[in-house]
């Protein structure tokens, strides 16, 4: 590129920059946002979208470096093209993603290809895109002789690190909270359209303008069409796209399904708060309330949900009840949707071992916890030192129940979580149905931890069938569990995503 004696000013260019990196920072906050309905928001989900990002935005510069070779005029125009077809295929990424998810999760077995492959299709080409600017316009800056070409560089670079901490703060403080994912790629789209349109006038390339703003009108309305497209979401948080599914049987007895992100979370009747439609919340129900014998008693629970538990036992009775549910739209869900009343239980607002650490002086008899959900999971909540912390909240004679989702052909997750709780706890069970498991079937297992043994080994209770679940004798623990693994899980190393992970591609 010849040097330039009157280019676009060198503020102008910074803010060009900002524009266009902040934008890429939020397609890339998005991205981990709308995969979550599809793939949910594990590790390796994230590592996906950060890599996929990178890889494109290190091809672009690659390319915008070639591209800033040419002269100045020439540079800009090509690059405003570059850009709109970023727009282009940003307001496409919805529309995309509804389209290709499910043929290709099927045809992928191992979840986490099946993660890295979607994340390519779908945010590779508005990365590579996004990633060309970078380099032609840092050119132009350090080829202009009206300021020190070291001053334009470092002002150049510190522009696009600003803009990305910009976008990363508007993506997750205001647009998504305030506009959904949708509505935030529009924002983008109209960013990138008016950037590129703005590129080719700075290239002189004024005559085109014109055609080109049908092309950038086109991005938007593309945007738009995603948008309006049946969102798969009821509502979206800051943490979960919120979906309920009605599942009833007759329209005046309704039943709902909480979905959070893509997987189910519960389910509630509107009548029958007492039944419990799933085997953990069931096992959760019956074997807390038979070991409190009758007696009223204190509960903690670790998330919320449905609130089906909690909803029960608020029916029945049974003492104070403490939800820590981080996600003030699940709670709202499950008072519009799900007929809680959130006056019969205290609920906090915030991480469940926050709140059980700003809370010193409580005790509770029953704490129960539901933190697994496939292969996204809270490791926080599911270690040592966590365990510690919740032992030292429990009351004399209190329990510990958890559940846990693995595949009886591997059982690496049970393993970890069982070992490690019986770091802590001098009692640990594992509760189940008491039936065979099916080949490739995966099995529902719930923890039963406490300073004494359980005083029954079995329960039939409805699920919402009636069904019989017991306690595993010592046999399993050491003939089949003994030899899954010995890990621990701590907040230094606790690995669960990989074991889930292997679980999962032997179940299936």
């Amino acid at each position: 590129m010849s040097e330039a004696k009157g280019g676009p000013a060198l503020f102008f260019l910074i803010v060009l920059q900002v524009a266009v990196s902040a934008a890429s920072l939020v397609v890339e906050i998005v991205a981990g946002r709308i995969l979550a309905p599809y793939v949910g928001m594990s590790l390796y989900t994230w590592t996906s979208v950060i890599a996929v990002v990178l890889i494109g935005f290190s091809v672009g510069h690659w390319w915008g470096g070639r591209v800033a070779e040419r002269p100045q005029s020439a540079a800009l125009v090509y690059t405003g093209w570059v850009v709109l077809a970023a727009a282009v295929t940003t307001a496409g990424a919805v529309l995309a993603l509804r389209l290709i998810a499910s043929q290709l999760l099927e045809a992928i077995v191992d979840p986490v290809w099946g993660i890295v492959v979607l994340t390519f299709s779908v945010f590779f080409l508005p990365s590579l895109f996004a990633g060309v600017p970078a380099p032609v316009l840092a050119q132009i800056a350090i080829s202009d002789k009206r300021h020190r070409s070291g001053h334009a560089l470092g002002a150049m670079f510190a522009a696009g690190a600003i803009g990305a901490i910009a976008g990363t703060l508007l993506a997750g403080f205001l647009f998504i909270p305030w506009l959904g994912t949708a509505a935030t790629l529009t924002v983008v789209t109209i960013t990138y359209a008016l950037a590129g349109l703005l590129l080719i006038g700075l290239g002189k390339g004024l005559s085109r303008i014109r055609h080109l703003a049908v092309l950038a009108v086109s991005a938007v309305a593309l945007c738009v069409v995603s948008a309006l497209q049946a969102s798969p979401c009821t509502r979206e948080s800051q943490y979960f796209c919120i979906r309920v599914i009605d599942v009833s049987a007759r329209p005046e007895a309704p039943v709902r399904r909480l979905v959070l992100d893509h997987l189910s979370h519960g389910t509630s009747a509107r009548d029958v708060p007492r039944i419990m439609f799933s085997e953990f919340t069931a096992m959760f129900d019956a074997i807390a309330r038979r070991r409190m014998s009758g007696r009223r008693f204190s509960a903690f629970f670790i998330g919320g949900g449905t609130y089906s538990v909690p909803r029960a036992w608020a029916d029945r009775g049974t003492g104070p009840i403490t939800v820590a549910e981080i996600d003030p739209q699940v709670t709202a869900t499950a008072i519009n949707e799900f007929w809680l009343d959130p006056q019969n239980m205290k609920i906090l607002h915030e991480d469940a071992r926050r709140a059980l650490q700003m809370r010193p002086a409580e005790r509770f008899d029953v704490i129960v916890g539901d933190a697994f959900s496939d292969i996204a999971i809270p490791v926080h909540l599911i270690t040592r030192e966590f365990f510690e912390l919740v032992a030292a909240r429990l009351g004399g004679g209190g329990v510990f129940l958890m559940n846990v989702v693995d595949f009886p052909e591997r059982l690496y997750a049970l393993a970890a979580v069982f070992n490690t709780l019986k770091q802590v706890f001098p009692e640990v069970e594992i509760w189940t149905k008491a039936s065979p498991p099916g080949q490739n079937e995966q099995r529902v297992f719930v923890l039963v931890a406490g300073q004494q043994a359980t005083r029954f080994s079995s329960i039939v209770v409805p699920a919402p069938v009636m069904t019989r679940f017991s306690a595993l004798d010592e046999t399993f623990y050491k003939q089949v569990l003994a030899k899954r693994n010995d890990a621990i899980l701590t907040d230094d190393y606790a690995p669960m995503d990989r074991f889930l992970t292997q679980s999962w591609l032997v179940g299936n």
